[in-house]
């Protein structure tokens, strides 16, 4: 499971929920569970995961990690950043050929965390056919 900490829970479950259309699990209303394909995406207050790992909630920058999700093809790429554009995410990185011979690009939700939307040709980690 990852867990964000986020500003909002209310915007961030929009977002996620109608923005990216993650299926949001039944929660108590201080947290949101989205079950996505081999794991869970867990939303949580800033100030509350940060009161809980026992660190300061400010920060600003680069964390230090990107969440990825791998898709099927290039056009699939281009339609999940477009539509999480559309629900409000800001447009990091434009889609396009990478050095390692994929395709992705970058946007960052409404909190600022960095996902990565990406299609791999030599290496699919959905579910086998």
């Amino acid at each position: 499971m990852m867990t964000l900490g986020v500003n909002s829970l209310t915007r961030s479950i929009e977002f996620y929920r109608n923005g990216l259309g993650f299926p949001l699990h039944e929660s108590t209303p201080e947290v949101a569970f989205f079950k996505l394909d081999g794991s869970w995406l867990g939303l949580y207050g800033r100030e509350a995961l940060a009161k809980d790992a026992g660190v300061p909630a400010e920060g600003s920058g680069f964390n230090g990690f990107s969440l990825a999700h791998n898709v099927a093809s290039e056009a699939e790429v281009e339609q999940v950043i477009g539509q999480a554009v559309a629900a409000g995410a800001t447009l990091i990185k434009s889609a396009q050929r990478v050095f390692w011979g994929g395709y992705s690009g970058y946007f960052a939700d409404p909190d600022g965390h960095l996902w990565e939307v990406a299609h791999n040709p030599f290496f699919w980690i959905g579910p086998e056919d």
